[in-house]
């Protein structure tokens, strides 16, 4: 564990998301689609009166005009983007994608979770004043 892990950005609301995914994965294993995962993230957030959205819209803009837009996973209580995979392994791309969808948002922090063959998570952070 990284020694400055105590000074991240939404640190508390972080660690619960890391808790239900291990929730989630420990009931539910390995197999299932992303979409599977995701219902049942949106579920125990929900038990836990986590503020959740599922497959949220992501404007891309450029030159102030939209050029694009991104599906976010689920919106954590307008604070954390959770992006969910369903693959045997974490790829550099998978980071990038979270990585993306911070640039295009006022949001600071993701976490990625993989739902492999063994669980796995990455927590991202972009500062907004880099945007």
């Amino acid at each position: 564990m990284n020694a400055d892990y105590q000074d991240f950005k939404h640190k508390e609301l972080t660690d619960k998301i890391i808790n239900i995914f291990y929730r989630v994965y420990n009931k539910l294993g390995y197999g299932f689609l992303e979409k599977v995962y995701e219902n049942a993230m949106i579920i125990e957030l929900e038990k836990e009166s986590i503020p959740a959205v599922s497959q949220s819209a992501i404007s891309v803009s450029y030159e102030g005009k939209i050029i694009g837009e991104y599906y976010a996973d689920i919106l954590v209580d307008n604070k954390v983007i959770v992006e969910i995979k369903a693959i045997r392994h974490l790829v550099e791309d998978n980071e990038a994608q979270l990585l993306n969808y911070l640039k295009a948002t006022n949001m600071e922090v993701g976490l990625l979770l993989n739902f492999g063959t063994k669980p796995d998570f990455k927590r991202k952070a972009f500062d907004n004043c880099r945007k």
